[in-house]
């Protein structure tokens, strides 16, 4: 009896898991094609099996919804901006190897479940999405980091970190429009241009 209730107990939280996935997955898609602020719940729901009551046992709104790919994304990145920082010999190693590895996260954030690039399905996805703006967010920590030990020049960290992040958003926008999308090329890009506009800024006292 008690093995037989633990096996109903098995497959619930796998059916739980499943729904809670299939609701995470659907909500990704949507605010990449229509963004953030257009999607609604009703959106959600139609990109996936469940019944539109089912959402709510798992979100109470899109907003939470949001919240869960945010931490998800974070999560998945925070490693990568880590490496980068460990493993770098210097400011510009540092700025090269985190933004590769931010546009190496960001094509594989927008690869379909079939195993398709995403750019042969919609050249024009988004990247203001929840993940996104996280990855966003941990880049901005990471930069603060890498000063405080170091391993940057001692500038205003509230400006660089918004000039790498909008810089490494609107780059990486343009290259997932190519097809394929060419890493290398705009890694360098970005890159050059962080540096470059670095060694220019005014030092703090």
């Amino acid at each position: 009896m008690a093995d037989s209730l633990a096996v109903q107990d098995g497959k619930r939280e796998r059916a739980k898991a499943a729904n809670r996935d299939a609701i995470l997955k659907a909500a990704k898609r949507v605010f990449a094609e229509i963004g953030y602020e257009t999607a609604t719940v009703r959106d959600i729901i139609r990109g996936t099996d469940l019944a539109s009551g089912t959402f709510y046992n798992y979100f109470r709104s899109k907003e939470e919804v949001f919240e869960a790919l945010a931490e998800d994304g974070a999560r998945r990145f925070r490693p990568v901006l880590r490496a980068a920082r460990e493993s770098a010999i210097d400011f510009e190693d540092y700025i090269r190897r985190a933004i590769s590895g931010y546009f190496q996260f960001l094509i594989e954030e927008r690869t379909a479940d079939d195993g398709r690039p995403i750019y042969e399905l919609a050249p024009h996805f988004r990247t203001d999405t929840p993940e996104m703006k996280a990855v966003y967010e941990e880049v901005r920590l990471g930069l603060e980091d890498a000063i405080a030990r170091g391993l940057a020049p001692p500038v205003d960290t509230d400006y660089l970190a918004r000039a790498c992040i909008g810089l490494a958003q609107d780059v990486g926008a343009a290259m997932l429009q190519r097809s394929p999308p060419d890493l290398d090329a705009a890694s360098a890009f970005a890159a050059h241009f962080i540096i470059g506009g670095v060694n220019a800024l005014p030092r703090k006292r």
